[in-house]
């Protein structure tokens, strides 16, 4: 049995339009200002800060600001959702010799409302959110979960994501990781364009 794990947001859809707008929504909510949508895409997925002290100025997430992220996400998280080019068309082809699953650290039941939503829900053995694990990305718990769930071994494994603490995950974890760079983060190195090239990196690894 061999095994490819998604991130969602960045990777599989572009939600960066409800994202940017729920962060914007809590901070005003809290006093702050507004920031603009590709500086808190970037922010969202640099593994070296701290996001509750960045965008909200407190240590960890409060209860007030999680009821008010998910209150706004939950209601406009499938408006301007987008799927990359390409990447229906590789689920597709990848279905019938993969088992496939997502690995996000979004809510696990908001991702499956999303990806319900474009289509693609039903190819997923598994969609693992933060809120099933005691440790998110770019801790591997998700990953381990994933990999025991279907007892599949990790040399037969596969993580694809835009970020650095998808490819921290997968390291971590001893799964071999791609980087793609049509998500939130605009990476200078090791990072691939296309989805037709993760397709040949998907088959190089597996052929």
């Amino acid at each position: 049995m061999r095994l490819i794990m998604f991130d969602m947001d960045g990777t599989l859809i572009d939600s960066g339009y409800a994202i940017t707008n729920t962060i914007n929504y809590v901070r005003e909510n809290l006093g702050f200002e507004k920031l603009e949508k590709n500086y808190i895409l970037e922010k969202v997925n640099d593994p070296s800060i701290n996001s509750a002290e960045f965008f909200y100025g407190t240590k960890e997430f409060t209860k007030q600001q999680t009821k008010l992220f998910e209150e706004y996400y939950n209601e406009h998280c499938l408006s301007d959702l987008v799927v990359y080019d390409g990447i229906s068309k590789l689920i597709d082809d990848l279905k019938g010799d993969f088992t496939l699953a997502v690995a996000t650290n979004a809510n696990s039941a908001y991702a499956y409302k999303m990806l319900n939503h474009v289509g693609l829900a039903k190819y997923f053995s598994t969609i693992l959110g933060y809120d099933s694990v005691k440790n998110p990305k770019p801790h591997p718990e998700m990953v381990y979960k994933i990999l025991d769930k279907h007892n599949i071994e990790k040399q037969n494994a596969q993580l694809i994501g835009d970020s650095h603490k998808d490819i921290m995950a997968a390291t971590k974890a001893g799964v071999d990781s791609v980087l793609v760079n049509w998500g939130f983060s605009n990476h200078e190195k090791d990072a691939i364009e296309t989805v037709l090239e993760l397709e040949n990196r998907i088959k190089a690894k597996f052929s």
